[in-house]
C-alpha cells in the first residue's frame, strides 16, 4: 500500500476542515504516519523469527507466539490509521457532490460548496463522531488482545503442543512498548481534538442560530412598533370638525 496516497488524500481534506480539524491532521499525518513509515515497520519487522522460547518442540513456537500476538500490533496500527481516516473521504465527496450539483444544473445553490453549513454541517459531524468511535475502538481493542499496554520480557506458555510451561521471550521489548505508549498518546490526543473540534461546531452553530433568532425576534418588534407608531399618528391627526 502507498501512504503516500494516504497523506495525498488527507492534505486535500484538510481545506476544508476548521482549525482544530487541521491540528488534528498534522497529528495523524506527522506524528502517526510519519513514525509508522519511518520506524514502527521496522521495530516489528521479524518480530515473530526473533521471538524465541527455551524449548525445541515442534510447532510450541508457533503456538505460543500467535497466542501472545493474535493480530501483528504494527498491522493492527496500520488498520487503525486507515479507519481513523476514512470518514474524511464523506466531507471529500460531500463537496464532490456540490460542485456537481451545481455543474449539472448550471446554477449556484451554495454560497460556496465547501462552506460549512447545511448538509455539509452534518457530514462533518458524523465524520467526526465516526473518527472519535474508531479511535476508541481500537484503544479498547488492543488493551482486551495485549492484556493492556505493555510488552513483558518474558512470558509463559503452557498452551498444546507445548509439554510443559514454557519461557518465550520478546524481541526488543522495550522499544516496542515506547512505540506503543507513543501509539497511546497520539490516539488520547487525536480524541481530544475531535471531542474539542465537534464542541466548538455544535457551540458556533448554537451560537449562529440564536442570533438569527434574536435578529427575527427584533426585527418584528421594530415592526410592530412602527405600525403602532402609524396608526397612533392616523388618529391623532384627526381634522376638527365644523362645530367644534
Amino acid at each position: 500500500m502507498s501512504w503516500m496516497f494516504l497523506g495525498d488524500f488527507l492534505s486535500g481534506v484538510n481545506k476544508y476542515s476548521t482549525g482544530i480539524g487541521r491540528i488534528w491532521l498534522t497529528v495523524v499525518f506527522i506524528f502517526r504516519l510519519l513514525v509508522y513509515m519511518v520506524a514502527a515497520e521496522h521495530v516489528w519487522k521479524d518480530e515473530e523469527k526473533e521471538f524465541q522460547c527455551n524449548i525445541r518442540q515442534p510447532g510450541c513456537e508457533n503456538v505460543c507466539f500467535d497466542y501472545f500476538f493474535p493480530i501483528s500490533q504494527v498491522r493492527l496500527w496500520a488498520l487503525q490509521l486507515i479507519m481513523v481516516s476514512t470518514p474524511s473521504l464523506l466531507v471529500a465527496l460531500h463537496v464532490a457532490y456540490r460542485k456537481a450539483r451545481e455543474k449539472r444544473h448550471q446554477k449556484k445553490f451554495y454560497i460556496s460548496p465547501d462552506s460549512m453549513d447545511g448538509g455539509l454541517w452534518c457530514t462533518y459531524v458524523i465524520s467526526l463522531v465516526f473518527k472519535t468511535g474508531f479511535e476508541i475502538g481500537f484503544l479498547v481493542l488492543f488493551y482486551k488482545l495485549y492484556n493492556g499496554f505493555r510488552i513483558p520480557h518474558l512470558v509463559k506458555c503452557d498452551v498444546r503442543p507445548c509439554p510443559n510451561i514454557v519461557d518465550c521471550f520478546i524481541s526488543k521489548p522495550t522499544e516496542k512498548k515506547i512505540f506503543l505508549y507513543f501509539l497511546l498518546v497520539t490516539s488520547c490526543l487525536c480524541i481530544v481534538l475531535n471531542i474539542v473540534e465537534l464542541g466548538y461546531l455544535v457551540f458556533k452553530s448554537f451560537v449562529k442560530c440564536y442570533l438569527q433568532r434574536y435578529a427575527q425576534n427584533f426585527k418584528s418588534s421594530d415592526c410592530k412598533c412602527h405600525n403602532f407608531d402609524y396608526v397612533t399618528c392616523n388618529e391623532i391627526d384627526v381634522p376638527n370638525l365644523p362645530g367644534n
